[in-house]
């Protein structure tokens, strides 16, 4: 077996080969749901993606006997600086059933991140938590909802084996949009709305959405700051990031809270798509323009992508009002079932909210950190955290 290389790459000129990488690693996985290509150009590109005018960003791609096998990402968020200096991210780390590949990767990332200063890296980010993040750790049997990562299942133990700490889990809670709990909550929330006519939930109004994001984006940074591993967004960044979900946005599904006319709350519910893109292998044409035309058909399931109530009014039940209005919305358009992801471990509001609705844990997403600095030889470090583990097995 020859040695694993690993080179970094240029944006946006090796896009295509960067994306490419992931699809014979995830071949014979059913669960995976292939990136569109279009989608990921315009996602990768410096020119078009904001996000690079705030970051510095290296990506690698790892080869073995002339094929690609793995491909890493390592960042410096220059707003999270500001609140964890010293602190890199590193993401879109995918690899073979290797733990010498996912080794390799890793060290490349940690060398150029503490080039750059960095002590200590957090991960997986693809490229913040403002983008898709976390390692999938349980739920394998399923595909991931809309804008959620997937990994295959021998990825944790890898992860563990090369010296990668968990630090942080987030959960993806499951609901039926039939359950009693949720019918209770409505109940709740209707009752709330009665008794205080101040409080207002409407849907989202598209002919003024530009106007309507502007509203999105404050209660975003306003309800999330606290949150572990935030970043602020810039405004230009939330607006690229909600003009790329432009297309599949229902707005009916979209919910907008008011109290006296100030906006209070949003709630952003989103048709998975998923169930028509893992269909389509990465391109939309020739043919697969077909399945877009039928999604109406083919998608059964909704995901919560997106809820928060601005810190000024979070004595007051609005994200369950929401949960349930996006429920009854989702059910009355014919979606049977629906997640609400990803939730952070430690927030015992929404999570209670939630599990009052009868919502279960489905799958959970975790995060890793490791120092950049090197302790002991990489090779050495899989060599004894293989020997511990067989001792452990003995």
């Amino acid at each position: 077996m020859h040695s694993v290389e690993v080179v970094p790459i240029s944006l946006p000129r090796d896009t295509v080969r960067f994306v490419k990488t992931w699809f014979p690693i995830y071949q014979d996985d059913p669960q995976w749901v292939p990136p569109l290509l279009i989608e990921r150009k315009r996602f990768f590109d410096p020119k078009k993606n904001p996000y690079f005018k705030v970051a510095n960003v290296q990506c690698f791609i790892a080869t073995r006997d002339g094929r690609d096998v793995g491909t890493i990402s390592a960042t410096v968020d220059k707003v999270y600086q500001e609140e964890e200096p010293g602190v890199g991210f590193f993401g879109f780390f995918e690899f073979v059933d290797d733990p010498a590949v996912a080794q390799a990767l890793l060290t490349a990332a940690r060398e150029w991140l503490a080039d750059q200063g960095m002590r200590r890296m957090i991960g997986p980010f693809n490229f913040n938590t403002n983008h898709e993040f976390g390692l999938r750790v349980d739920g394998f049997d399923s595909p991931p909802y809309i804008a959620n990562p997937h990994n295959s299942s021998y990825y944790p133990a890898i992860y563990e084996k090369i010296g990668l700490r968990p630090v942080m889990d987030w959960y993806a809670y499951h609901v039926d949009t039939e359950m009693s709990g949720v019918k209770r909550i409505q109940k709740l929330g209707n009752r709330l709305l009665a008794r205080h006519p101040e409080i207002q939930i409407r849907s989202l109004d598209m002919s003024h959405f530009e106007e309507e994001v502007a509203k999105l984006r404050e209660i975003y940074r306003d309800a999330w700051e606290q949150n572990w591993g935030h970043v602020r967004v810039t405004d230009e960044e939330f607006d690229f990031l909600a003009e790329g979900l432009k297309q599949v946005i229902d707005p009916d599904l979209c919910l907008v809270a008011e109290v006296a006319g100030k906006t209070a709350a949003i709630s952003v519910t989103l048709p998975d798509m998923n169930q028509v893109v893992m269909k389509m292998n990465g391109r939309v044409l020739p043919f697969a323009w077909r399945h877009l035309l039928m999604k109406k058909k083919i998608i059964s399931r909704v995901r919560v992508f997106m809820l928060g109530v601005a810190k000024e009014f979070q004595s007051l039940p609005l994200g369950a009002a929401l949960y349930a209005r996006s429920f009854e919305v989702g059910r009355s358009k014919g979606f049977d079932h629906g997640e609400a992801s990803l939730i952070l471990e430690t927030n015992t509001r929404m999570r209670g909210a939630l599990e009052k609705m009868g919502a279960t844990i489905d799958k959970t997403y975790r995060n890793y950190e490791i120092e950049t600095s090197f302790p002991t030889e990489p090779e050495t470090l899989l060599a004894s955290n293989s020997q511990n583990e067989e001792g452990a097995n003995a």
